[in-house]
């Protein structure tokens, strides 16, 4: 296994994957049955899995499962994404599932602060401007969190998100696992001034 590094999250290229509706809620992104396992691997699997259950039973095709949408970075989505509880498994099985960002007009500030803390990036727009992008989504856009866009083109609309969110994702510090492990000797002096590591490490 390779050792994590502090990564910078600036920019995203890649096909949409449009999600129709507002409101649409961790227990919905991410059923809470699937929540007993004690690492996140294998959670991409059931991402939307009720969902996608009842399209097929209606005879519909889920964005997830629509060959289409194979191997889509953005994922676009109506107002308040990522409502109701505080799962941090939503998140985790979106990015698993290949989604490198969210775009929505609005966002629940627990789904986008856990998001924010594994590199996914939650990033807003104006309705009229999330309107024009699934009115025309085919092809490669892309996200820049330098210039606060997404653009196809000639096409682009503006982006916001809460400055320090943008700072972490652009300076890597969204990735504090990374930072640690970057700075592992100054971690170490560190706990060598600490009594208590100290006399742990010694009655070991």
């Amino acid at each position: 296994m390779s050792t994590p590094s502090a990564s910078t999250r600036s920019r995203v290229s890649g096909g949409l994957l449009v999600l129709p509706g507002a409101d649409i809620d961790t227990d919905r992104i991410m059923p809470a049955r699937f929540l007993k396992a004690i690492t996140f691997t294998g959670l991409e699997q059931h991402v939307f899995a009720d969902d996608r259950a009842a399209a097929r039973a209606a005879g519909l095709v889920h964005p997830f499962d629509d060959p289409a949408n194979a191997g889509a970075a953005i994922l676009v989505a109506g107002a308040n994404f990522g409502c109701g509880s505080s799962r941090e498994h939503a998140p985790q099985a979106l990015l698993r599932w290949g989604i490198q960002a969210v775009v929505a007009p609005s966002f629940a500030e627990i789904f986008a602060g856990n998001a924010t803390t594994i590199g996914l990036i939650c990033a807003s727009l104006q309705p009229d401007d999330l309107a024009a992008v699934t009115g025309d989504a085919s092809g490669d856009w892309h996200l820049d969190l330098d210039a606060l866009s997404l653009s196809r083109g000639t096409r682009q609309v503006a982006l916001h998100l809460p400055e320090s969110r943008r700072h972490a994702l652009r300076s890597g510090e969204w990735d504090a696992t990374g930072l640690l492990l970057d700075r592992y000797d100054e971690v170490m002096r560190v706990e060598a001034r600490l009594p208590y590591f100290f006399t742990a490490s010694r009655n070991a």
